[in-house]
């Protein structure tokens, strides 16, 4: 079998990348109360800060839109899956406007001035 698929790939080459497609617009505030009430905070943190027991870090370094629609909608590990009948697309895209929206931590040397 292993022979079969290396004399493919060098006849027909390495399947493409697929192209990702651009996040559709979402509604981030939406995504914050969408994604407290339906649990994503319990594993992946309120500010998608992950912990290694839980869930990864889905900030500052979101990953493509289709691969987090691809993750909620059929997940690769133990996170339970996100049908279209528990979240629909457009509140899918108001979950990931929430996550692109979250800034990163303060860099080393950041003051925060408190009034």
């Amino acid at each position: 079998m292993k022979h079969l698929l290396a004399s493919l790939v060098l006849t027909f080459g390495a399947a493409p990348a697929l192209a990702q497609s651009a996040a559709p617009a979402g509604d981030a505030k939406h995504g914050e109360l969408l994604y407290m009430a339906d649990g994503c905070y319990q594993c992946h943190g309120t500010v998608g800060q992950g912990s290694r027991g839980t869930g990864p870090r889905l900030t500052p370094n979101t990953i493509p839109y289709d691969a987090f629609a691809a993750q909620l909608r059929k997940p690769a590990d133990i996170m339970p899956p996100y049908t279209a009948l528990v979240v629909s697309e457009s509140q899918l895209a108001d979950i990931y406007a929430y996550i692109k929206s979250v800034p990163g931590p303060a860099k080393a040397g950041d003051v925060t001035i408190l009034h």
